[in-house]
Order: C-alpha cells, then sequence, then structure tokens
C-alpha cells in the first residue's frame, strides 16, 4: 500500500488483496451500492466472472478514480475488514484534503475581501505572559518594548518542540483586521505557502455563525467547516494533532434566533466551542481564537494554557500603500493622504484597517460627487458620522417616502439595537423586511451571505462590521420615535458598564457607550443634527448631559487607545524587525482572472525588504 502512488493503483492493491471468498463478498456488497443521483447500481450480471483487474477497471469506468476507491472503501467496512478499511483510508483522506483545499481556494467571498489586489502588512506583537492562571497575559502598556510575532511562527516554540503553543489567543481592537489575517492563513495554507506539512487540515470557524450549525455536534461543525457533507470526518479526526481550528470573533458568540431571554446563557452550539477551548474536545488540535480585549473576561475561565498576540494593525508605511491600491487615479490618492496627513487625528485612525477603510470610502465618494472635503473629525466616532452621513440613501432617492434619509437610520438603529440586545449578529430577510430595510441597497452598510440549512439556501445579513452595529445602537438612543426621553436602555447600560468595570481586568469601554459619550458632546450634538437633519430634543439632551458625566467619571481606556498610544514609537522599532521577515496580506481583485486568483492570499517572507 506505501507504494500505491494514485487511486488507480491503491484500488488494485486493495482488491488484489482480498481471498475469494472476502472478492466474492464485496462483489455482493457492490451489487446494491448507488453512488450518483441518476445511476444505476452494478448488476450482477456486470461482476460475474470478473478478477480483481477486472473489477477495479469496471467501476472506475463507471464511477471514476477517486469515487471508485470510495466505493470499494465503504464495501469493505460493511465486511467490517478493519485493517484493509485503515490502510485504504489513507488514500481517500489523502484525496479529500486536496478536495478541500481546492474548495478553500474557490470561496468567492473570501476572495473579494479587501481592494485591488493589494498586500497589506500587519504588526503582531507578543504578550507578556502572566505567572496568574486566571490571568494568561499581562496588558501591553505604551512604555514596554514589544516583540515582533510572524504569522508563521505563531506554533512555534523556537529551540524545544516539546513546548509548541496548541493555543494561540488573538486579540485586537475593533477593526484591526482579525477576520481578514484569519481568513487569509487558511487561504495560504490551502495554496501551500503556510504551515506546510504541520496541518492536515485547517478550518475556519465564524463564532457569529456557529449558530447555524444543525446540531451542537463535532461532526456537524467539520461538516460546515468542509461545507460537505459527505466529508470523511471520521478519517479527518482520526488525527486531531494535524488540525487547527481557527475560532474567529469570541466576542461575536451569537444567542440561537429562537431564545429572546433576556438572561444572557450560554448555548449549546456555543458549548460546542467551549469543549474545543477547554480542551475537553479533541486536547490534541491546534486552536487560534481571535476577539476583541472586552470579551477576555468570559474566555479567560476557559483557557489552561495559550499564548497571546496582540494585533496592532498597520503600519506608516502600510497606511500610504493602502491609499495608493485603494484609489486607482494616482491624483485621488494623493490627495486625499495628503488630507489624512494633515490632520492628525485622521493619520493615527488609519492604522486601523477597518477605519482606514472607511476614511477612503468616505473621500472617494466626496471626491467623486465634487464635494470639497471640509470636515476635520476630532475621533473616532466623527469618522463614523461623517461615513454614515455619506452612504445614507438621499431624502429624494426615487421619491419614495420609506426609504427616505431619516426614516433608513431610524430603520438601521432599531436592526442594531434588538441586535445588540440580544447578542445577535446575523438577521433574516424577515428582520430586514419588519424594519423597511432593503439589503442589497444598503451595501455601505449591510453584507449577506447564502448558508446551506438542510435543502434550501437561506440568506442572512449582517452590518459590514461589527463597530457598524455599534455605532448604530449608540444612534438608537438619539433617533427614537419618543423624543420624550433618551429612555431606559440608556441608564441600564450605564448602570452595566459601572457594574462590569469592578470586575478585574475589563477596563476597556464598550465601542457603544464610546460612541454615545462623543456624542454627547456639544459641538458633536449640533454636528449630528445639522448631518442628519433632525432635532435632538431638549428632553434627550438633558439625559445626554448626565449619561456624559456619568461615563467621563469612570475613566475607563477608549477602543483604540492602545494601537494610538503605540503608534508612533513602538511600531516605528516593529518595522525594522519585521522588515525581514514581513507578514502581507495579499488580496486579490474580485474581477480578476480565475487563473490568476487561485492563490488570493499569500504570507511571504522577504529578505532585505518589503514585499509587494
Amino acid at each position: 500500500m506505501a507504494m500505491a502512488r494514485n487511486p488507480r493503483e491503491a484500488l488494485l492493491w486493495a482488491l488484489s488483496d482480498l481471498d475469494e471468498k472476502d472478492f466474492k463478498k464485496l462483489k455482493f456488497y457492490l451489487r446494491d451500492m448507488t453512488w450518483s443521483e441518476g445511476q444505476a447500481p452494478l448488476a450482477r450480471g456486470e461482476l460475474e466472472g470478473l478478477i480483481a483487474v477486472d473489477l477495479a477497471e469496471l467501476l472506475i469506468s463507471k464511477y471514476g478514480e477517486k469515487e471508485a476507491v470510495k466505493v470499494v472503501f465503504e464495501g469493505l467496512k460493511a465486511m467490517n475488514l478493519l485493517e484493509l478499511v485503515d490502510q485504504l483510508s489513507h488514500i481517500c483522506l489523502h484525496d479529500y484534503r486536496e478536495i478541500y483545499r481546492e474548495h478553500v481556494l474557490c470561496l468567492e467571498e473570501w476572495q473579494e475581501v479587501g481592494v485591488n489586489g493589494r498586500y497589506n502588512q500587519v504588526l503582531l506583537v507578543a504578550k507578556p505572559s502572566s505567572e496568574s492562571q486566571e490571568s494568561p497575559a499581562c496588558p501591553i502598556t505604551p512604555e514596554q518594548e514589544l516583540d515582533s510575532v510572524m504569522v508563521e511562527a505563531l506554533f512555534d516554540s523556537g529551540e524545544k518542540p516539546s513546548l509548541a503553543p496548541s493555543l494561540v489567543v488573538l486579540e485586537g481592537s475593533a477593526g484591526t483586521g482579525k477576520t481578514t489575517l484569519s481568513r487569509k492563513m487558511v487561504l495560504d495554507w490551502a495554496a501551500g505557502t503556510l504551515y506546510p506539512g504541520q496541518f492536515d487540515y485547517v478550518f475556519y470557524v465564524s463564532c457569529k455563525e456557529v449558530v447555524l450549525l444543525p446540531e451542537s455536534k463535532l461532526e456537524e461543525l467539520v461538516f460546515w467547516c468542509c461545507r460537505d457533507n459527505q466529508a470523511p470526518v471520521a478519517e479527518i479526526l482520526r488525527q486531531p494533532e494535524r488540525l487547527l481550528f481557527i475560532l474567529d470573533g469570541f466576542d461575536e458568540l451569537q444567542r440561537p434566533f429562537e431564545e429572546k431571554l433576556k438572561k444572557r446563557g450560554s448555548s449549546p452550539k456555543e458549548g460546542l466551542l467551549h469543549l474545543l477551548i477547554r480542551r475537553c474536545t479533541l486536547p490534541a488540535c491546534s486552536l487560534l481564537i481571535t476577539t476583541r480585549p472586552p470579551a477576555l473576561r468570559n474566555l479567560r475561565p476557559l483557557l489552561k494554557q495559550a499564548r497571546h498576540v496582540h494585533i496592532l494593525g498597520f503600519s506608516e508605511e502600510e497606511r500610504g500603500r493602502y491609499f495608493s491600491s485603494y484609489f486607482t487615479d494616482e491624483k485621488q490618492a494623493d490627495h486625499a493622504f495628503e488630507i489624512v496627513q494633515k490632520n492628525d487625528i485622521l493619520y493615527k485612525a488609519c492604522q486601523v484597517p477597518g477605519i482606514c477603510w472607511m476614511v477612503c470610502s468616505w473621500l472617494k465618494q466626496q471626491m467623486e460627487r465634487g464635494e470639497a472635503v471640509l470636515e476635520t473629525p476630532r475621533n473616532s466616532t466623527d469618522i463614523f458620522m461623517a461615513y454614515v452621513s455619506t452612504f445614507l440613501l438621499p431624502d429624494d432617492d426615487g421619491g419614495c417616502s420609506e426609504f427616505s434619509r431619516h426614516r433608513v437610520l431610524m430603520s438601521l438603529c432599531s436592526l442594531a439595537a434588538e441586535g445588540i440586545q440580544h447578542q445577535r449578529f446575523l438577521f433574516e430577510e424577515a428582520e430586514l423586511r419588519k424594519y423597511n430595510l432593503d439589503g442589497p441597497r444598503l451595501a455601505a452598510f449591510l453584507s449577506s451571505n447564502d448558508y446551506q440549512l438542510g435543502l434550501a439556501i437561506k440568506k442572512f445579513y449582517s452590518f459590514r462590521h461589527i463597530s457598524f452595529q455599534e455605532f448604530f445602537y449608540a444612534m438608537s438612543f438619539l433617533v427614537k420615535e419618543d423624543q420624550s426621553r433618551l429612555g431606559k436602555e440608556s441608564h441600564r447600560e450605564v448602570q452595566r458598564l459601572l457594574e462590569v468595570k469592578k470586575q478585574e481586568g475589563n477596563d476597556e469601554m464598550t465601542l457603544t457607550m464610546q460612541f454615545l459619550l462623543d456624542i454627547s458632546k456639544k459641538d458633536s450634538v449640533s454636528n449630528l443634527e445639522l448631518k442628519f437633519c433632525f432635532r435632538i430634543s431638549p428632553c434627550i439632551a438633558q439625559d445626554l448631559k448626565h449619561f456624559k458625566e456619568q461615563l467621563e467619571s469612570i475613566k475607563q481606556k477608549r477602543t483604540w487607545d492602545l494601537e494610538f498610544s503605540l503608534y508612533e514609537a513602538k511600531t516605528k522599532n516593529l518595522i525594522k524587525g519585521i522588515q525581514m521577515n514581513n507578514v502581507s496580506l495579499k488580496i486579490a481583485h474580485s474581477n480578476e482572472k480565475k487563473s490568476q486568483s487561485q492563490n488570493p492570499f499569500s504570507i511571504k517572507t522577504s529578505h532585505g525588504g518589503s514585499s509587494l
């Protein structure tokens, strides 16, 4: 069997190894097997008098080489010839690895991430270890010297292979590129450029999508990752040490659609991921978990030993590259980057890839409309306001009142609020109709994906990024039909924030609260009223003032504080260390020819310079 170089040889080897009695029995089992829809099973007359070579030729002509091996594999399993099954499974499994790799490389929705086939360099740094079991890693401070980390080395132990980490936590604020990096890793593995020979399978699991699993079983999770209900799960799981699961967005674990209880509890499907993280299931497999820092409070109790890495976003050099690749017109790119460089807030904010994309989108739209860019954002909330006000549907859109600017804003806010309040990030089409939202026309804020659920294909929507959902949630307190007061939700949220503050290790303000705090400032309120053409009532303004006083008394860290404080001195030093082994994200343009986009993402190690 070790000499079998292809499925044809493996098939002939397996059939030739059977004694006469077992060979006859196998032909008996093969008679009633149906493998392809509309294809008749093998007839008894077809099998009479065949020797091993003849049977192999018949099966290959009827099913093809790969399927023929699977047919015999199932027949041998039915006969309980376990030794032969085990040996033949290696051929089936090797074959399926190639099928899965090809499937990953052809995922259209992953190939369309990003802009214009550019390389995006992101900075990863190791977090200091802690002796405490309760706090697996110490927080990074601006005063620390930081050690850069390469994606290729995330699961390396240096000179001590026995201490190689099998669980890595990649943390970073909203929009710092965790999801893009995660998907890039899977695609690079499939292309053979990342972890060659280390993992047989690398599975990407979007935590917010786990709620769609048919059952809370590990087998169903693997089927879901492969997008193939016929995947050889037993063989895939046979060597767990050869598996890597990437659990992306631990902070976005979603409550089941049928549950609308106020009390937050762990669902069975969420529990499945918890078993993986706690190493109760497949303890020998490797895990990469991505999360925003506030969710570490819930993740830490599940961890035993883990390596912690922080993603800092773009270097200064990479920001310039991003603008050059986003804008196809060189003059537009130069003008846009000049605007950003003149505004220290914008320039710092563009270290965060998600905000950098937002700034580019906003500036490009302004330029295409022939409008001068006169705004000078003072914080990240102003950037969100500029983007949203630019891409909201205009009032005169087809003369259709339900799609008016203010109505659409209110509807987006209501959808976001319902999601945040019930820990939900995916929305069915019926939920959009409930709020009179037209998903395809709101692509600036919402994205959609089709999912196979049983025999049906169902479309689900989500906000383009969790930060958009939190921004619209903050806005929902201000655009209510009832303008008499800010509402009970905001007061409950402040109390919740105050309570969480008392708990150790959670000192970062929620993004929603950060948006509300910024909006509550007098000049921001005026700016908001001007941009969105509505007035905030005196009662709500008074509530906002009280709300602002409470929040400012908490003195919590703002989202992106760490990234912005580190961007000047520390990241410059980091770049020197990374240039010899830089981590690059190559994102293929969705309109490129298929032959040019088989490997849309790559990790490159460049010596003596940065990769383009």
